[in-house]
């Protein structure tokens, strides 16, 4: 998949390079940026790395104009896991923080999202763009039927997230047929404002870009908030049926499908 920009390259990683220099990537925004920590993040070679990433495809948005040597060239990363995938590898990256019953019982087709970041001189331009790009290929290519995967807030001060949390609770809850909880042990209430106190503006400016993008598509929340303190962040799972989707959302998917007969 190359993209029209002449100096992006749109991919799958395909090489060790390629996978380092993701992690490197992950590294400057969820370590150095955000905080973030973890048992196999590698301070010293600055990688942000777990035990998935052999398992996970790796979407790649390489700038061919960056060195490739010092494993500056991925400005852009998404790391996506199959259902067949994990069905041989045992487990999803999201069980341990989702009781993930439901989805794993429908028998659909679907796909983990995940690590999604964009370098910082690259934000707010077309880099996003071309990550959903591929993703929306991606997710044609393989038939997938159901997206889903941890979402972050930044922070763990649940106070100062309240609104945010309770809007998505309120207006944006799963179907019961793919509503995941957070699991027992962590379960954090999404519910802390009443339907009738909420505040739009103020919710919907707490909400990171990334969460209303999916939203935009049609998106929802599974049940409760997970509180992540090695990577100080807030979490909710955020699920998309396809089925569901709008005929104006689901276009985003399937604009190249008669192209491709």
């Amino acid at each position: 998949m190359i993209s029209d920009d002449t100096h992006f390259q749109l991919r799958l990683a395909r090489d060790e390079e390629d996978l380092l220099a993701a992690q490197r990537l992950r590294y400057r925004v969820f370590v150095e940026e955000l905080g973030g920590s973890g048992s196999l993040v590698d301070h010293q070679q600055r990688l942000e790395r777990d035990a998935f990433d052999p398992v996970f495809d790796h979407l790649i948005l390489v700038d061919t104009r960056r060195d490739r040597a010092s494993l500056d060239h991925v400005v852009g990363v998404y790391r996506l896991l199959r259902s067949d995938v994990a069905g041989e590898f045992g487990r999803y990256y999201s069980e341990t923080e989702y009781d993930l019953t439901p989805l794993k019982a429908s028998g659909r087709r679907m796909l983990e999202l995940g690590r999604s970041c964009v370098a910082a001189g690259y934000r707010g331009g077309t880099a996003m763009y071309h990550l959903w790009n591929g993703l929306a290929d991606y997710v044609l290519e393989h038939r997938i039927e159901v997206l889903f995967g941890v979402a972050s807030f930044h922070g763990t001060d649940i106070e100062a997230l309240r609104m945010p949390l309770a809007y998505l609770h309120h207006h944006h809850l799963a179907p019961e047929s793919i509503r995941v909880r957070a699991q027992p042990d962590h379960f954090q209430r999404m519910d802390l404002v009443a339907e009738q106190d909420l505040d739009r503006t103020a919710a919907m400016v707490g909400t990171p870009a990334l969460i209303k993008a999916y939203l935009r598509l049609g998106g929802f929340v599974g049940e409760g908030a997970f509180i992540d303190h090695e990577f100080n962040t807030t979490d909710v799972c955020l699920l998309m049926d396809t089925d569901k989707m709008s005929a104006r959302h689901k276009g985003f998917y399937t604009r190249k499908h008669g192209a491709r007969g």
